[in-house]
C-alpha cells in the first residue's frame, strides 16, 4: 500500500516576487529557484525544518495560480504531501472514488512526479501528491532564477 512520508510543502500564491521579502525577514534563507513552463510559474523555496514554503508566481495571464489569483487572491494554494509510491496511491484513490485532476503523475518541480486531488474531493483544499526530488536540507537541484 502506497503511504504518505511526511508534509513536503506548502504553496503559496503570490503576484510578485517581491513577496519573498517577508520569508526572508522571518529569517527563512531562499535556497533557490525554478521556472516549470507546464504550471505557468516560477517557484521560490523557503526550507523550514523537513517541509518548505513555496512561493508560486504565475509568468504570465494564463495558467491554474494565476486563475487562483484572479478568484481568490494571494494566500496558501496547496499543501504537498511526499509519497513513497504515486502512482500506487493514485490507483488506491482512483478505487476509492476520490476525485483527481489527472489520474496520471506528471513532471513537477526539481526533477518530481506530481499529481494533484481535486479541492471538491478534500473539503476545498487542493492537494499535491510528490514523488522524487530533493529533500528540502538538499536544496533544489539546479536554481533557474
Amino acid at each position: 500500500m502506497a503511504r504518505i512520508l511526511r508534509i513536503d510543502h506548502i504553496g503559496l500564491a503570490v503576484q510578485d516576487a517581491e513577496a519573498a521579502r517577508f520569508w526572508e525577514a522571518l529569517g527563512l534563507p531562499r535556497s533557490g529557484s525554478e521556472t516549470v513552463p507546464a504550471e505557468g510559474v516560477t517557484v521560490d523555496f523557503f526550507p523550514v525544518g523537513p517541509s518548505r514554503i513555496e512561493l508560486l508566481e504565475p509568468l504570465g495571464g494564463e495558467g491554474p495560480v494565476q486563475k487562483f489569483l484572479t478568484n481568490r487572491g494571494e494566500g496558501i494554494h496547496h499543501i504537498c504531501f511526499e509519497v513513497d509510491d504515486i502512482r500506487g496511491l493514485l490507483a488506491q484513490l482512483g478505487a476509492a472514488g476520490v476525485e483527481l485532476t489527472s489520474p496520471e503523475p506528471r513532471a513537477g518541480a526539481e526533477g518530481s512526479l506530481v499529481a494533484f486531488i481535486h479541492p471538491r474531493a478534500a473539503h476545498g483544499v487542493l492537494i499535491e501528491l510528490r514523488q522524487g526530488g530533493p529533500s528540502p536540507a538538499e536544496g533544489p537541484r539546479h536554481d533557474a532564477g
